[in-house]
């Protein structure tokens, strides 16, 4: 029992001498790491800060920081680790991190997609911090890219968060991608109304609105003529091209669109619906010869035209006629 005891106690003192001989190494190795740590902090607030003023250059400044700061830190590591492993070779470590590499590549999957998706999007520049986008239902101020997803502000003060690989697979529309952007309304006349005299009363109402822009120039095109209005498509350019702009100049361009027309006599119709009204009877009914719209003619046989006014006087009329056989009856 006392030769077991003692071989325990060899062990352990062992044990306490190799962590004793180790200690310098340990505490060495961290003080190296935390200063690669902080140095990778440093160098990713530099990077940052040298292209904070430029805006093209702001998301590859993102992108050049996180990438110097992971490898630091990577290397870092390395240093530290050979400090406490002598034994321990580069061969070695690249070896097991590229066996790491593709154990966590299976595990995490969708996460390193996204952060290549972001890497991509930082590189490639589809859009930038402060861009105003439409993803699918959502529309918004970009407000960070960062690695895995994109936060973008809503108009109405609201968050969301895109994962970087949809934004990267989808399409995305830009509104601020341009200074310049046009804008569009299609305005209804009566069919009485003389459209050249539209179009001009239009397109200076559009000139009159302080901010639409001369160059590119404003038009105004016909486009289509519908059931109860011919339809005039007003287009006006603005700068810049920002939500609240947009709200702003349509607002303005309309209501004197609108003053301006009206004050020159044009029309502005109400949809309105056209009812057709046969005299039919018992030996008419169906007979397609006696309801001309829509129907072919046959010569000869054309239907004359009637009105609701002839048809509310035939049926008093006959109320008439049926009142006065009715009394005649009773006399009888």
């Amino acid at each position: 029992m006392s030769a077991e005891i003692s071989i325990i106690l060899d062990k352990m003192q062992k044990m306490v001498n190799d962590f004793l001989i180790l200690l310098p190494n340990l505490v060495l190795s961290l003080i190296v790491f935390t200063i690669f740590f902080f140095a990778a902090r440093s160098i990713k607030r530099v990077v940052k800060n040298l292209t904070r003023n430029h805006r093209q250059a702001r998301n590859l400044g993102l992108v050049l920081g996180r990438l110097a700061q992971g490898t630091t830190i990577l290397l870092g590591l390395f240093i530290a680790l050979s400090i406490v492993i002598p034994s321990l070779k580069a061969g070695d470590l690249i070896q097991l991190l590229g066996i790491s590499g593709v154990a966590i590549g299976f595990a995490f999957r969708d996460i390193l997609q996204n952060f290549l998706a972001g890497i991509l999007i930082l590189l490639t520049e589809p859009f930038q911090i402060d861009d105003q986008i439409i993803f699918k239902d959502f529309e918004g101020t970009v407000e960070q890219i960062q690695t895995r997803a994109t936060s973008i502000r809503t108009y109405d003060g609201r968050r969301i968060v895109v994962p970087n690989s949809e934004l990267f697979t989808n399409s995305i529309i830009v509104n601020t991608a341009f200074a310049h952007r046009r804008l569009e309304y299609d305005v209804g006349i009566g069919y009485g109304d003389d459209i050249n005299t539209a179009r001009q009363l239009i397109l200076e109402a559009i000139r009159e609105t302080d901010g639409v822009l001369e160059d590119p120039a404003p038009d105004a095109i016909v486009v289509d003529l519908a059931e109860s209005s011919v339809n005039i498509r007003a287009r006006w350019w603005v700068q810049p091209p920002r939500r609240a702009d947009v709200l702003k100049f349509q607002d303005q361009v309309l209501t004197n669109i609108k003053n301006k027309l009206t004050s020159n006599g044009i029309d502005l119709p109400f949809p309105t619906q056209q009812i057709l009204f046969h005299d039919q009877t018992e030996a008419t009914d169906g007979d397609r010869t006696q309801q001309r719209e829509g129907w072919p003619s046959r010569k000869g046989q054309d239907p004359k035209p009637r009105s609701i006014s002839d048809a509310v006087s035939k049926l008093a009329e006959m109320k008439e006629q049926r009142n006065g056989n009715t009394k005649q009856i009773s006399k009888t």
